[in-house]
C-alpha cells in the first residue's frame, strides 16, 4: 500500500533572502513547520542545500514528513518531534533593546542583506540585531514587528521562524564571523501581531568541531513565551 503525496509549488521571494541569492533558513523552517502541522507542535527542519530565490521548487507532504525539492535535488526535510523545546531565559524588552548597541554586526556583517539581521530599511527587513545582555550568557534584541510582514491572517509562521533563526548564530559570532544554518527545530505557542514589540533572545549551548549549537525564544512584554527554537549551524572550514 502506498501513501498519497500532497504536492504544491513554492517560490521564495527575493525579499526573504539570508545569504545572497538563497532563502533565509529560518523563513524556510517556519514555512515547513506550517505546511507540516500548522505549527501545533515542534517541527525539526533540516536544510540539506540552499533554497534558491524566485524559483519554483516542489513542496511535498507524505505522511509525517514534508520535503522541498528542486528537480531531483533534496533541499529541505521536516518532521514533527515529540518534545517541548527548551527556551533561554526571558529578557525584558527594554533590556533586549539596550543590548542591540553591542550587536557584532555593526562592526562586520558577513550577510548585510539578510532579511532578519541585515542592515535593511525599516519595514523591509526584520532588523533584529542581537547583542550581549549584561550579566548573562544571553544575546537579545527588541523586535518591533513591521506591518509589512503581515498577511490577511496576521504574521505568518515563516516570519516567526525567521525571527528565531539568526539570533542563535549571533550567540556565537564575533564581528565578521558567520556560519550556515543546518537545522532548526521550531515550536510556536502564540500568535505574533504586527506592530507589536517582543524580546528575541538567544543562547549558545555548545560546539562540536564545525557545528555550533544554540537556542532562541520570542517573548511578549509580560514574559509569556511566544515561540522557541533549537539550532545547529555549520561553520566554514
Amino acid at each position: 500500500m502506498t501513501t498519497a503525496a500532497l504536492q504544491t509549488v513554492l517560490t521564495v521571494p527575493e525579499r526573504f533572502r539570508g545569504p545572497a541569492a538563497v532563502a533565509n533558513g529560518g523563513w524556510i523552517a517556519g514555512t515547513m513547520a506550517d505546511a507540516l502541522n500548522g505549527h501545533r507542535s515542534a517541527v525539526e527542519v533540516t536544510l540539506h542545500a540552499p533554497t534558491p530565490l524566485d524559483t519554483e521548487v516542489r513542496l511535498e507532504h507524505v505522511a509525517n514528513t514534508v520535503t522541498l525539492t528542486d528537480g531531483d535535488k533534496l533541499l529541505v526535510e521536516a518532521f514533527p518531534v515529540a518534545e517541548d523545546l527548551e527556551a533561554p531565559d526571558f529578557v525584558p524588552f527594554t533590556d533586549a533593546a539596550r543590548a542591540e548597541a553591542g550587536f557584532p554586526g555593526w562592526h562586520g556583517h558577513a550577510f548585510p542583506e539578510c532579511f532578519v539581521c541585515g542592515l535593511r530599511e525599516p519595514g523591509d527587513g526584520l532588523r533584529i540585531f542581537p547583542g550581549p545582555v549584561e550579566g548573562t550568557g544571553l544575546v537579545a534584541a527588541g523586535w518591533r514587528v513591521p506591518f509589512t510582514v503581515a498577511d490577511e491572517d496576521g504574521v505568518p509562521a515563516s516570519i516567526v521562524g525567521a525571527a528565531l533563526d539568526c539570533v542563535t548564530g549571533w550567540a556565537h559570532f564575533a564581528p565578521g564571523e558567520s556560519a550556515l544554518l543546518g537545522r532548526l527545530a521550531v515550536q510556536i505557542h502564540r500568535r505574533v501581531y504586527p506592530g507589536g514589540t517582543y524580546s528575541v533572545v538567544g543562547e549558545a549551548t555548545g560546539r562540536d568541531g564545525r557545528k555550533l549549537f544554540g537556542r532562541s525564544a520570542i517573548y511578549e512584554n509580560d514574559g509569556a513565551l511566544v515561540a522557541s527554537a533549537r539550532a545547529t549551524w555549520i561553520a566554514p572550514r
